[in-house]
């Protein structure tokens, strides 16, 4: 059976522990990030889309370091958008400046009509770099 062990960044935001759930899960040599938002440090959004977009990047990054890992090592991308009509090119400009060549993860983009007072969400799975697998 694989093992299962929770990965957290250096500063845990306030919605790991209001909600109980990990920000990230490492089994074998695979990491699930749990859907990361452009949440402050106490978990209220950030009001300015673009801003909030940069910060649920900055949050992702922050997990991905904990766990010893880069933008490098992802693999499979979701997203959730609450307009993603409007949103999107805000998110894509975004997205060019983090996943600058190819190749690229693979990618969904899911628009939906709740996010707990959120507008984007980013969700991701990420494979550990060799020398860091358990």
């Amino acid at each position: 059976m694989a093992s299962r062990d929770a990965v957290f960044p250096a500063a845990p935001h306030a919605l790991y522990e209001a909600h109980g759930y990990s920000a990230a899960v490492r089994s074998d040599n695979l990491l699930f990030v749990s859907g990361q938002v452009g949440s402050r440090g106490d978990g209220s959004p950030e009001p300015d889309f673009e801003a909030q977009v940069r910060l649920a990047f900055a949050n992702l990054e922050a997990i991905l370091l904990a766990a010893g890992c880069s933008f490098d090592d992802i693999v499979d991308v979701t997203s959730f958008h609450t307009d993603p009509e409007s949103q999107f090119g805000t998110v894509m400009a975004v997205k060019r400046e983090i996943f600058q060549s190819a190749p690229y993860p693979s990618w969904t983009a899911v628009g939906v009509n709740w996010l707990a007072g959120f507008d984007f969400e980013i969700k991701v799975i990420v494979r550990i770099p060799e020398g860091l697998k358990r």
